[in-house]
């Protein structure tokens, strides 16, 4: 019987490469996506036809709304998400995002008997968020294995983060050896309906470096 694995699915490179690494390596993939308000549903769209072609054992959506406290332009719309790089933490940080995603995925992977967690965090190429770092990673599953049943009970909780240490270049390559169809994932922080993104955001940068430093084309399509 393969190993029960819960992996968050956000639609983009680096969720689509995770459960594609998941499953080569023998887990089941209960794969859980979260609508927390989000400044688009592309995204969540996206998700769902991934988890069909990657044929997942179920894909779960969760909603939380995190737009109704804010703090962030990612769930709420009167913020701009930012166009031009920064070296501070930008406006597209959704506070204590990761930590409440991570502890749906935990309580999901205890009902499931699940001790497993995988999550496409990535501390190379990316926006500069503490949630993303190796060391967060490594502190929430120490909280994890202390805060549940199956942990007390001598269980061991991983928290599987395979994509923290890799630029976005090597997470593609990666992805493209697996199988992934990149056409089918959406990265932008603004996208429309239809997952055209903007060009212009962070994530839409930092996708574009990854395909020009692979050498192939990017198969995003942009509104502008």
């Amino acid at each position: 019987m393969k190993r029960k694995a819960v992996i968050l699915v956000s639609g983009g490179v680096d969720s689509a490469t995770t459960v594609a690494y998941a499953k080569k390596h023998g887990f089941s993939c209960h794969a859980l996506s979260v609508n927390y308000g989000q400044r688009h549903a592309a995204e969540l769209q996206f998700a769902k036809m991934l988890c069909e072609r990657l044929d997942v054992t179920e894909h779960k959506v969760v909603n939380v709304g995190l737009d109704q406290i804010g703090g962030s332009s990612l769930t709420d719309k009167s913020l701009d998400v930012p166009t031009e790089p920064t070296s501070a933490i930008p406006s597209t940080y959704v506070p204590a995002r990761n930590t409440i995603m991570l502890s749906v995925a935990l309580g999901w992977a205890e009902v499931l008997g699940a001790e497993d967690i995988f999550i496409g965090a990535n501390a190379v190429d990316y926006s500069g968020y503490p949630d993303c770092r190796p060391e967060y990673i490594s502190a929430y599953e120490r909280l994890a294995n202390f805060a549940t049943r199956f942990g007390v009970e001598g269980g061991e909780i991983k928290i599987h983060a395979p994509l923290i240490d890799m630029k976005k270049s090597e997470i593609i390559a990666l992805g493209l050896e697996l199988g992934i169809d990149f056409s089918a994932t959406v990265s932008c922080y603004q996208a429309n309906r239809a997952g055209e993104a903007c060009g212009h955001c962070d994530s839409c940068r930092i996708r574009r470096n990854g395909f020009e430093e692979v050498g192939i084309a990017d198969p995003t399509r942009y509104f502008n």
